[in-house]
């Protein structure tokens, strides 16, 4: 019986959860869920000076913001040092392993010469005999890497790739302070925890190599390894935050909804036919590593804003009042939480990400009375705009059912039949009047979205403005 599927994400506490972090996370918690499979979390913080609790506890918060559980505790790789000196051990009585006493000027001239005569670095120290070390003196552990052939990884996205071993010097996989370091680490715990698919950036090809020839030289099963390009921003280059490579709390902060950025890094070098919208459900269902891109991807902040737009429509009136009320600066008191519930489906279109609430529902969060400035003061200075707003003051009073836009669209076009108008002769002053020049939906769904109790008192004030600053005749 087959293994099962265990898959990893392992960051290093340096920094937030960046944008390709995400994406990687995302493919390796589809992968393992797709096949029943485990998927785990392990911190990478070997190199304690620059370990960050502060960013270990944002990267644990934007997974499970983005819906991406683990199955087991996270794991930290420094409190299994002892493990990894246990295999470095192992190593050098095995002879894939060499002390190496090498001061750090004398390697980094020694190799500066090798570099200088294009040849191989290697240290003298590699076939020395054993009694011929100082005493006392400080000595790395060096990998004793092999010098012929070459070195295949048999990689899911780009195929076979091979490295001459010739351009690979021993690897320190032991620091003099006793240290283990990145490659050999990664080796030990992947083999411990289970780990049989590897899946992350094309920046670690190179150590795939490196890691391969340490599990063939412990002789441990090698990974199924899946190296995904780089995204790269619009104009081709290297992901920066000037691309908006932000970190995944950024882009909950501005708005975004994490199935819609969950959707969009899925698409982000994997594709299912030309599908674009596609659930968490569908997701686990179709992703496999046989259709990640070899291409690298563009990130598109334009993309993603329509594709969250699509996802803030598809929220319930409820759930869009609930999310977007956290973006907006003023708190709800439940009259007016309840008009925005009712103007949810109509201003939803006009949203793209959750802290557009601000502008779009600005018409609703209006307080009384109206203070008429710039754009919203013009109409009311027309001729007639007081008889327009009380003519329809009075056909509106005389409405019973407020429930739908359309009672109310039907009572306005009763009002303008009835005088022989045309909307666009009473829209300027009731707009005016209702939502004091500030965006908004069409005057029915205006109207049922204020409510009976507010509306009719905006047209009041809106009535009593137009007397004072153009009196009737």
């Amino acid at each position: 019986m087959p293994d099962q599927v265990t898959t990893r994400f392992a960051p290093s506490p340096t920094g937030y959860l960046h944008i390709g972090g995400a994406r990687t996370a995302l493919f390796n918690w589809l992968y393992a869920r797709g096949h029943k499979g485990r998927f785990l979390l392990r911190i990478e913080d070997t190199d304690r000076s620059r370990h960050n609790q502060a960013a270990v506890d944002a990267i644990l918060e934007g997974l499970s913001w983005l819906g991406l559980d683990w199955d087991e505790p996270p794991t930290s790789q420094f409190a299994n040092r002892d493990r990894h000196i246990e295999v470095a051990q192992q190593l050098l009585d095995a002879g894939h392993a060499y002390r190496c006493y090498m001061a750090p000027d004398e390697t980094d001239a020694a190799r500066n010469a090798a570099r200088a005569d294009k040849r191989r670095f290697e240290s003298p120290w590699r076939n020395a005999n054993a009694e011929a070390a100082p005493a006392e003196a400080p000595f790395t552990i060096r990998f004793k890497a092999p010098t012929e052939g070459e070195t295949v990884v048999k990689d899911v996205v780009q195929g076979e790739v091979r490295f001459p071993n010739s351009a690979f010097d021993d690897l320190i996989i032991l620091r003099s302070n006793g240290d283990p370091t990145y490659n050999l680490a990664v080796v030990v715990d992947d083999h411990d925890m289970g780990v049989n698919h590897v899946i992350r950036g094309d920046d670690h090809l190179n150590n795939a190599a490196r890691q391969q020839q340490i599990y063939e030289a412990l002789g441990w099963p090698v990974p199924s390894f899946a190296h995904v390009p780089l995204i790269h921003g619009q104009d081709g280059a290297k992901l920066s935050k000037r691309h908006g490579a932000l970190g995944v709390e950024a882009y909950r902060d501005d708005g975004f909804l994490s199935d819609a950025l969950a959707n969009y890094l899925l698409r982000l070098g994997w594709s299912h036919g030309d599908d674009e919208i596609i659930s968490r459900a569908q997701a686990i269902e179709w992703f496999d590593t046989d259709c990640l891109n070899k291409a690298p991807a563009r990130l598109d902040i334009d993309k993603l804003k329509a594709l969250n737009a699509h996802y803030i429509r598809s929220l319930s009136d409820a759930e869009f009042v609930e999310q977007t009320s956290h973006f907006l600066e003023q708190t709800l008191d439940e009259t007016t939480k309840a008009r925005l519930h009712r103007a949810a489906p109509f201003i939803k279109e006009r949203v793209s990400v959750l802290s557009d609430i601000g502008s779009a529902a600005a018409f609703v969060l209006l307080a009384r009375p109206l203070e008429i400035t710039g754009k919203a003061a013009k109409p009311l200075k027309k001729s007639g705009a007081a008889a327009i707003i009380s003519g329809v003051l009075e056909t509106l009073t005389d409405v019973s059912d407020w429930t739908t836009p359309t009672t109310l669209d039907a009572a306005l076009q009763s009002f303008v039949d009835a005088r022989g108008l045309c909307f666009g002769q009473i829209g300027p002053a009731l707009r005016a009047a209702l939502t004091a020049g500030k965006p908004a939906p069409a005057l029915g769904e205006v109207l049922y979205s204020l409510g009976r109790e507010e509306a009719l008192a905006r047209l009041s004030d809106g009535e009593k403005t137009a007397l004072t600053l153009q009196p009737q005749t």
